[in-house]
């Protein structure tokens, strides 16, 4: 057997990392040595059969050089005094203007020279200098390096809400999904589920497709997988999210204060990354759930490289699960194809077929000490058919629907590290999506067909330079392309039209940071210029994040930025694309469709001492260039074209408590949230997406592998319109409306619960045990309600949408 063959299968039985230069074990052959010999009795095996010196440094690290020329260099490896692993990119400087950085092991070796002394230094830890060596030393040094003490952390606190979940001193929040611990309802780490238990966050429809931030449409959101901008977040028209949550290694959510590498929106930013930020083993796991099924893997092809994939899938092919059919019933309310079986009562038939799945793919190369390259592709699917037919009076009516809605993405990236002090990051990204309704009625002979498309390009250009251990910056170039197509077509009577708009944007970035940790100062500001090629406009847009702790337990936090965005989802008819997802992508045309811009600042006080951890934060924020269109009226604004702006002043409080294995908090929201169109009759009034005051509580308990969560939900009832009866002639109704949002919907309030265990065999299989209820009191919670003239009585009718029943759930997991 070859000689590098016979190491391959030492490194893997015995979890050891051999160092060697190929010239010397190409072309040996050799009897490999029998696996039930111990490792130093290998290495001696091997020694005595080859001229080749092997040298085990502490059972992790086995440097390989020829006897008859050993060594000629210098090596060694470089630890962390702290948690004692290898430092990566370690700089070891030999000579005036020349240095080597230290591998994924903390390896490096050089050639020895008359100097016989050098330093070594990495951001983060004390620099060791005038290291002296032996000219004769034969074997590989070990160094330790001591951490810098720094009594200011980036990271405020490490459990915020549950484990795995922290904020940071930029004042983003950041979910780490292998560390999550459980929250009431969620026996997965899902990102936009998770995200709503943040003060400030919220889902008025229950929907990770509609997902409002301090009161902002979820248009406005920016959503990143991987660098790639999505269009679709949810599967199952917004119940479930599209992005797997056993594959994410860091979420990163910004409320206000985002990065200037952060453009197009002018709400939240939730960036998603799979990228592990160490190196990590062969994993393989699989799992279920009452709704899909899924599996993932990730396979080490070398040092250097590794390959990822994931896919989940829906399981209705085979099954109709009690939790299925509440997702059903709850997306499928008031819609095109429940009004068409309403308004028939005669042999009435109907058969459905949905099934949605999500596969991604990662192939990730170190090239030599310097350079990664990665690659990143993304698939997302939705396909919904409905075929539904009645017999009234003798006249067969039938209608055929199709629904599909999906996003494709890809993103390759490179990084290249110059020094410990320069970093470049360029990566290249696409972005497709496509929304299609189809819908037959055979009587009429009469097709409808509606597609939205968006096809998204990108080049991203980012450097980072460190000046010193307590300023960098950081500077970049970023393009855009948007291209939106909008096609409508029908047959008997014939129609036709698509329109395509092309968006193309160039922004230039600059930013700065400092963080002094005497002082106890974080400030984070930077600019983004931004220049849209077809209106020749430019757009500034100045971000600011400030940090100062007044001592280790109390900080002040300072947020602010504007923001802008050229791409919104509108609403031109409720029954469009069957009143299921009647959302359709848009780009600014700056007159009637304008350019949105945003500008927001707060101010929070974060307090933390004896596991006791309070949080009180103050913010406004002003959108402008909204449309009636894009804010989902249903009232006398819905066929009223007309643009405005929304402005908010709001607190967020949390208050949280840990004690020993248990910890629970306490959060309350408060928003004051209103419209300004000032060509309405009523220019000022509620924002439909306002929730003047939500409460939320959990408790959650953690000991070992078990895991259980309870808490609740409460919030004052959203904005809606009151017709006016006092002016309706009942023998011929229309519709009269009282001012718009005059008043709210009944209070929304739910219980749920959800617990985890995990148990590992004595071979390394673990497995996970969930179960989860959603509305544990199965409260009917009213989250819209509009009116409408009946077809069939020819009276005023109201038309009410709820949340989910009670909805069970149960998960199991396997992984190795």
């Amino acid at each position: 057997m070859s000689l590098k063959k016979i190491i391959i299968e030492i490194e893997q039985q015995h979890k050891v990392n051999f160092n060697y230069t190929e010239d010397n074990v190409a072309g040996l052959q050799l009897t490999p040595p029998k696996k039930s010999l111990s490792l130093e009795q290998k290495l001696q095996y091997l020694s005595k059969r080859t001229n080749l010196s092997f040298e085990n440094i502490g059972n992790k690290f086995i440097n390989i050089y020829k006897k008859d020329n050993e060594p000629k260099i210098i090596c060694g490896y470089v630890f962390s005094n702290t948690d004692k692993k290898p430092i990566e990119n370690a700089n070891i400087h030999l000579a005036e203007n020349y240095q080597i950085t230290t591998d994924l092991n903390g390896y490096f070796e050089f050639q020895k020279g008359n100097k016989n002394n050098f330093s070594i230094s990495h951001i983060g830890f004390k620099t060791q200098k005038n290291i002296t060596y032996n000219s004769d030393f034969k074997n590989c040094l070990k160094i330790v390096l001591e951490s810098e003490v720094t009594e200011l952390e980036e990271i405020i606190t490490n459990a915020i809400l549950a484990s795995g979940i922290s904020k940071n001193g930029d004042g983003s929040f950041e979910i780490k999904p292998k560390k999550f611990g459980i929250l009431p309802g969620l026996i997965e780490p899902d990102a936009l589920q998770t995200m709503q238990q943040i003060p400030g966050v919220n889902s008025l429809d229950e929907s990770v497709a509609s997902i409002n931030v301090r009161g902002g449409t979820h248009d406005q959101n920016l959503f990143l997988w991987n660098g790639i901008r999505m269009f679709q977040t949810g599967h199952f028209f917004g119940l479930i999210s599209v992005f797997n949550p056993n594959l994410a290694h860091t979420i990163s959510i910004y409320k206000n204060g985002s990065s200037s590498f952060y453009g197009e929106s002018v709400s939240s930013v939730v960036a998603i990354s799979s990228t592990p930020e160490t190196a990590e083993k062969n994993i393989f796991s699989a799992g279920i759930n009452m709704i899909n099924a899924d599996i993932y893997a990730k396979y080490n092809i070398s040092k250097n490289s590794y390959i990822e994939i994931s896919a989940r899938k829906s399981i209705t092919d085979f099954v109709e699960t009690p939790t299925y059919k509440e997702y059903f019933n709850k997306v499928f309310q008031n819609t095109t194809m429940t009004n068409f079986s309403k308004n028939q009562n005669i042999n009435y038939q109907s058969d459905k077929e949905f099934d949605f799945y999500d596969a991604t793919f990662k192939y990730v190369q170190k090239i030599g000490l310097k350079d990664q390259l990665i690659v990143d592709l993304i698939t997302i699917k939705d396909n919904l058919k409905v075929f539904q037919s009645a017999s009234v009076n003798d006249i067969n009516k039938s209608e055929d629907n199709i629904l599909r809605q999906q996003n494709y993405g890809g993103n390759i990236s490179w990084k290249r590290n110059w020094n410990s002090f320069n970093t470049t990051k360029i990566n290249v990204y696409n972005s497709s999506y496509e929304l299609l309704g189809n819908q037959k009625t055979t009587n009429e002979s009469q097709i409808v067909i509606q597609e939205n498309t968006v096809d998204n390009n990108g080049v991203n250009l980012e450097n980072n330079h460190t000046i010193n251990s307590k300023f960098s910056f950081n500077d970049g170039y970023q393009f855009n392309e948007i291209g939106i197509t909008n096609l409508e077509q029908v047959t008997n009577p014939d129609f036709y039209r698509k329109t395509k708009d092309v968006l193309r944007t160039h922004s230039l970035i600059l930013e700065g940071k400092y963080n002094d940790t005497i002082s106890r100062i974080i400030l984070n500001a930077g600019i983004r210029l931004n220049y849209i090629e077809k209106f020749k406009k430019h757009i500034p847009e100045p971000r600011i994040q400030f940090n100062y702790g007044f001592n280790k337990n109390l900080n002040l936090e300072l947020l602010g930025e504007f923001k802008s965005q050229n791409s919104q989802q509108i609403i031109d008819l409720q029954k469009d694309y069957f009143g299921i997802e009647k959302r359709r992508w848009i780009v600014s045309n700056n007159s009637t469709i304008p350019i949105q811009r945003s500008r927001q600042i707060s101010l929070s006080l974060f307090y933390k001492k004896n596991d006791w951890l309070l949080d009180i934060e103050n913010f406004y924020k002003k959108v402008t260039g909204i449309t009636t269109s894009s804010q989902g009226f249903q009232n006398q604004l819905e066929f009223l074209r007309t643009t405005g702006d929304y402005e908010v002043l709001g607190t967020e409080f949390l208050v949280q408590k840990k004690m020993n294995h248990f910890l629970t908090w306490l959060s309350y929201t408060y928003n004051k949230n209103n419209y300004h169109f000032a060509n309405y009759e009523f220019p000022t009034f509620p924002n439909n997406f306002e929730l003047t005051h939500t409460i939320s509580w959990a408790g959650i308990y953690e000991k070992n592998n078990f895991k259980i969560a309870l808490g609740t939900k409460w919030s004052s009832g959203r904005p809606k319109t009151s017709p006016n009866l006092s002016v309706i002639d009942l023998s011929n109704p229309v519709l009269v409306y009282n001012r718009p949002n005059n008043t709210n919907l009944h209070v929304f309030s739910q219980v749920n619960f959800s617990s985890t265990y995990k148990w590992e065999m004595d071979n390394g299989i673990q497995f996970k045990l969930g179960v989860s209820i959603l509305n544990i009191l199965n409260r009917k919670n009213e989250i819209s309600e509009y009116y409408r003239i009946s077809s069939l009585s020819n009276s005023i009718e109201e038309v009410e949408t709820f949340s989910l029943q009670r909805t069970p759930n149960l998960s199991f997991r396997v992984s190795f």
